[in-house]
């Protein structure tokens, strides 16, 4: 992909900043850079080469999703101003 100064302007636009004539420049040059850099990691053969999640071969470490303190309803309404039918009632804020 050529980077063009009618994109380097529409990027301009879609991140609401603005460059200078030579900023502008120096953007296209490096976008093409990147770009290139990306491409050529395209050529690489990476048949047989496991996809990673994290560099370093960890996993995530989760736990069971048990309910420990689920029984507090009482508790939790008691500190609400007005409750009605087991919920906090709150002011109408849409008319």
């Amino acid at each position: 992909m050529e980077i063009t100064g009618e994109l380097v302007t529409y990027l301009e636009k879609l991140g609401r900043i603005r460059l200078t004539p030579e900023e502008e420049e120096r953007t296209a040059r490096e976008l093409g850079s990147i770009l290139g850099y990306i491409d050529k990691l395209g050529e690489l053969d990476t048949t047989g080469v496991e996809p990673l999640s994290h560099a370093a071969g960890r996993s995530n470490v989760t736990r069971e999703d048990v309910v420990t303190n689920g029984d507090m309803q009482d508790l939790i309404l008691s500190n609400a101003a007005e409750t009605k039918d087991g919920a906090i009632l709150v002011p109408r804020t849409v008319e």
